[in-house]
């Protein structure tokens, strides 16, 4: 479709315009392709009775509508989406607002199929707006409305195969195809980078993000997903297991909204117990917590029918409101001193695991489970009886413990080479310094003697697991521009678990440092022959090693060429880049 300017179509038509502009004028007709011009701000999910969800063009019209009429209302576009969208960041701020007030922030749409959020977020700023609902003075309330705009825009009716509604939603993948919430340490996105603006700009106590699950069938409509409790530690840590996940689940039950935590299992039933989830760094709730930030996933239930799902959404929405208010002062201090633990620790944990000795028990509301054979594969199946619900008593795993820990260094020395850490660590608000000059300095390195890497594609990436390390101090001279980076600051989480390399999401295991897995220079074995002998005649200790391992390993004895690396491999020939983890550490 052309699009003529103003001018051009007044010097075209002149008066004909102008008449045309004079009627329009005196009409009371509105805007028909915009929901949030109506009476009132209806939404789709509001006009269809539960069976839609908004565009994304309607859901930014709506927000921006909202604030147009209401001052406490302000919407800003932050950055870029992978799209060539803005994403964008609605805030309400009561009048009267205290100071120093908890802020909340709810990101919507991360998977926009999954899209009971953003209707349920509208809803709740609608309410507060209209004062059917009131905002405590006490709290800042602010949204994503949403995340993955990419993924909106990609709207359909079928991708979320088995969910009960809505009629039309968005897709998982944002506009390159990246599942978002995977996408929190490694950045591929921008989505990721406005994502990083808009939560240091916000700095929230509490972040919620909306979701839907699938996997198997129980009577709730509704699942909690915190981050885990162990994991994100200290007094916050204590605080959300024993204070806040108990009020949230007693305002809702009081509102006749049973909760249960999410049901980590899929094609099994429940009854025979589940664990929490591990939000590690790569997802929304992971990455928040590298901010002591008490972090939540809600999770509705698919084969729920949408109006349900997105009712449950918004009394949980508010459940999180009115216990926040409630526990201001609480998760504020707790907040506080978890960012002094981590400040003053000399051990961090980079890696947890379910602690199977420690368990809880829940009163379950779930379905039995019918075996038999499937009409389609000739095989077991299983069946969810809906008409034979249950309650029974269920174990949950919900306690972690750490399986790896690292002594925490005063710094980390950056090569300037590694632009790309260097610049992730500038949007997560990470400080450091560039060396004035050359300088020689006593640091740690680690060497990679061990990793397993995917065998099939992740996100874009064939992601390491399990890496092992060894450490050497040595003095090694630094170059000007090199980046220093200090542990002694608010960003501490974030700094270890991206450069410590057997993090779970490190960026040593998110591929960044691959470059050093191969090997460049080698040897000819013909000539390298003769020098062997002369490297082990001039080295008797390298000698009786080799000979050692040649009596005690068949494999090894066996094969000329692992013989002959592993003599290259111990000599000066050897280039000393070779699985050599750039980045080491200042310790204290």
């Amino acid at each position: 479709m052309k699009v003529y300017s103003k001018d051009i179509l007044m010097f075209k038509y002149g008066l004909l315009l102008s008449v045309v502009l004079l009627i329009f004028s005196c009409s009371d007709s509105k805007p028909v392709n915009s929901e949030a011009t109506e009476s009132n701000f209806s939404l789709a999910y509001e006009r269809s009775g539960g069976d839609s969800t908004s565009t994304y063009q309607e859901v930014i019209d709506f927000y921006e509508s909202l604030a147009g009429k209401d001052d406490r209302v302000s919407i800003e576009s932050i950055y870029e989406t992978d799209s060539g969208e803005p994403l964008h960041l609605v805030s309400f701020k009561p009048k009267d607002v205290q100071e120093n007030p908890l802020k909340v922030l709810i990101n919507n749409g991360i998977h926009p199929g999954e899209s009971d959020g953003i209707d349920a977020t509208m809803l709740l700023f609608k309410e507060f707006s209209n004062n059917v609902s009131t905002l405590p003075t006490t709290i800042e309330i602010y949204t994503i409305p949403i995340y993955n705009v990419g993924g909106a825009l990609n709207r359909n009716s079928n991708s979320r195969t088995n969910q009960n509604g809505p009629k039309a939603h968005g897709f998982r993948g944002n506009a390159k195809n990246y599942d978002l919430n995977r996408d929190f340490i490694k950045s591929d996105t921008k989505n990721s980078k406005a994502f990083y603006s808009i939560f240091h700009q916000v700095n929230p106590d509490v972040f919620v993000d909306t979701h839907v699950s699938n996997g198997a069938d129980y009577q709730y409509t509704l699942t909690h997903l915190f981050t885990q409790h162990n994991k994100l530690g200290g007094a916050l840590g204590r605080h959300l297991e024993n204070e806040f996940i108990p009020k949230v689940e007693a305002g809702l039950k009081a509102e006749d909204w049973d909760i249960t935590p999410y049901v980590n299992v899929s094609n099994t039933s429940p009854e025979r117990g589940f664990s929490q989830f591990n939000d590690s760094p790569r997802y929304s709730t992971g990455y928040t917590t590298l901010w002591n930030t008490l972090g939540l996933m809600i999770e509705t239930h698919m084969l729920k029918p949408y109006k349900q799902r997105v009712e449950g959404t918004l009394e949980m929405l508010k459940t999180l409101v009115n216990v926040s208010h409630q526990q201001k002062e609480s998760i504020q201090l707790a907040r506080d001193e978890n960012f002094k633990a981590f400040a003053n620790a000399q051990v961090y944990p980079i890696n947890f695991e379910v602690d199977s000795s420690k368990t809880s028990t829940y009163n379950f509301l779930g379905y039995e489970v019918e075996s038999s054979t499937s009409e389609v594969t000739k095989l077991p199946r299983i069946k969810f009886r809906r008409d034979q619900p249950f309650e029974r008593e269920v174990t949950y795993y919900n306690y972690f413990k750490q399986s790896d820990s690292i002594l925490i260094p005063e710094a980390y020395i950056i090569p300037k080479q590694w632009s790309k850490v260097i610049e992730l660590l500038k949007w997560n608000n990470i400080s450091y310094e560039r060396f004035a000059e050359d300088t020689i300095v006593s640091v740690e390195k680690y060497r990679i003697i061990d990793y397993k890497t995917r065998t099939s594609a992740y996100e874009g990436h064939y992601l390491h697991s399990e890496t092992k390390v060894e450490a050497e101090s040595i003095d090694k001279t630094y170059q000007q521009g090199d980046v220093l980076v200090k542990t002694n600051q608010p960003g501490i989480r974030y700094i270890i678990e991206t450069l410590e390399p057997a993090a779970v999401d490190s960026f040593f295991n998110w591929n960044f440092f691959d470059i050093i897995l191969q090997q460049k220079e080698g040897f000819s074995p013909y000539v390298f022959e003769d020098l062997a002998v002369e490297i082990l005649e001039n080295n008797p200790k390298l000698q009786a090693e080799f000979e050692n391992k040649q009596n005690t390993d068949s494999e090894f004895a066996n094969n000329w060429y692992q013989q002959l690396d592993w003599i290259h491999k111990h000599s000066k020939y050897y280039e000393k880049a070779h699985l050599t983890y750039p980045i080491v550490r200042v310790l204290k």
